[in-house]
């Protein structure tokens, strides 16, 4: 039995060391393209903050203050025509 206990035994180690250096490597080139993808996905945001960054510095910003600002002006302004909210439909008549 100890005959081929002991062969059996060698081949199962070196088996097993294998598999365990397969697993290694997959795991660390998942590891290592999972972190070019985090590295795409942050350039890319760093990129629109930038963007952002550029927009709320320059005077552009400004227009689309006013513009809101004017908006906002003309919901004021609308808000005193037409029929008042609490008149029924038989006062409108």
């Amino acid at each position: 039995m100890m005959v081929f206990g002991i062969p059996m035994l060698a081949i199962w180690t070196s088996h097993q060391q294998k598999i365990a250096k397969l697993q290694i490597t997959a795991t660390a080139e998942n590891t290592a393209e999972k972190a070019a993808q985090y590295a795409s996905k942050i350039q890319l945001l760093e990129d629109r903050v930038q963007v952002l960054e550029r927009i709320v510095t320059d005077k552009g910003y400004d227009v689309a203050t006013q513009i809101e600002a004017l908006r906002d002006q003309r919901r004021v302004d609308d808000q005193g025509s037409g029929v008042p909210l609490t008149m029924n439909s038989k006062e409108r008549a």
